[in-house]
């Protein structure tokens, strides 16, 4: 089990981990979710040991994580942290790069352990090229199979997908987290990507300015946030109230709504001009205004700009 109890961290005096406390049991995997700047990263490599804690313990069953003023080379070998800048040698191949840290002792063994990982993240066809040649997604695919080389006790993966086209992700997410599985590895995950959390995540920790504001399950987190900063991390969502919605006594109950979660109706009490229609393939995300305010719902067709509607909440 990992446990991380009360850390803190600085950068000089600038406190951006603060008092984070949470635990994971072995084999689960975690997204850690929140707006840019809110400690994701920094978390990771804490995690890791890269830096020094300013207050709190990190401990990975009895083994306490230290960071570089008790080890020489920071980091602990249990764990595996594949960092945003991908740490590939240019000037060597594919193969190279993913089984530089495989025991050449055995070969046969080597090589095989080499084959699967490439087959994992789609690379195989690129074994024999230098990782110079290749482009960002395709280093970021090669990076992912060198962090899994050593098959790691914990994966630490900072915004693992970022670079890697979308066609390509999705099928890479099914593969790297159902091996993840498959092999008991615990796994956390920075991410900007609601789709890491919401398909793969077993529990999703949501961050804000250094801080955790909610650990929970992803489908629970996202069927019941516990305020909008939650809920806009998982798309476009509408703050409304009751009262908005239907006649009803005391209705100052504040609503957060995603656009599918509205509909248009014959006549309502939320009466909305049309702005922009926006194609999504299946759907038309209608962008609105009411009183002022941006409204977002989906319809199956494109809506006239400036005509009005009434929405109505999904039952």
């Amino acid at each position: 089990m990992l446990q991380v109890e009360n850390i803190t961290f600085s950068y000089d005096k600038n406190k951006v981990i603060k008092n984070i406390n949470f635990s994971v049991s072995k084999g689960q995997n975690i997204a850690i979710i929140g707006e840019s700047g809110c400690g994701k990263s920094t978390l990771l490599k804490l995690i890791y040991g890269l830096y020094d804690l300013d207050e709190g313990q990190i401990f990975w069953n009895e083994n306490e994580v230290l960071g570089p003023k008790f080890y020489l080379v920071p980091g602990m070998p249990f764990m595996k942290y594949l960092a945003q800048d991908f740490d590939l040698m240019p000037f060597i191949t594919v193969a190279e790069n993913v089984g530089k840290y495989l025991s050449n002792i055995y070969p046969e063994k080597k090589q095989s352990r080499i084959n699967e990982l490439l087959e994992i993240v789609e690379m195989t066809d690129y074994s024999n090229v230098k990782a110079k040649f290749l482009s960002g997604g395709q280093q970021q695919r090669v990076a992912l199979a060198k962090v899994l080389a050593l098959e790691p006790e914990i994966l630490l993966l900072d915004e693992p997908f970022s670079q890697i086209d979308n066609f390509r992700k999705n099928s890479l997410r099914r593969k790297l987290f159902s091996y993840l599985k498959s092999k008991d590895i615990t796994c956390l995950v920075a991410t900007h990507d609601s789709s890491d959390s919401l398909s793969f995540a077993d529990e999703t920790i949501v961050l804000n300015a250094g801080e955790i504001v909610i650990k929970e399950k992803s489908d629970h987190l996202y069927k019941h946030p516990i305020n909008k900063y939650v809920a806009a991390l998982f798309g476009d969502v509408n703050e409304l109230k009751l009262s908005e919605l239907v006649e009803i006594e005391n209705a100052d109950e504040t609503l957060l709504l995603f656009p599918h979660q509205l509909k248009i109706v014959e006549s309502g009490n939320l009466k909305v001009k049309i702005k922009h229609s926006y194609f999504k393939g299946s759907h038309f995300l209608i962008e609105a205004e009411a009183n002022g305010n941006s409204i977002f719902f989906e319809h199956d067709a494109e809506l006239k700009i400036n005509s009005e509607v009434f929405l109505t909440k999904i039952k």
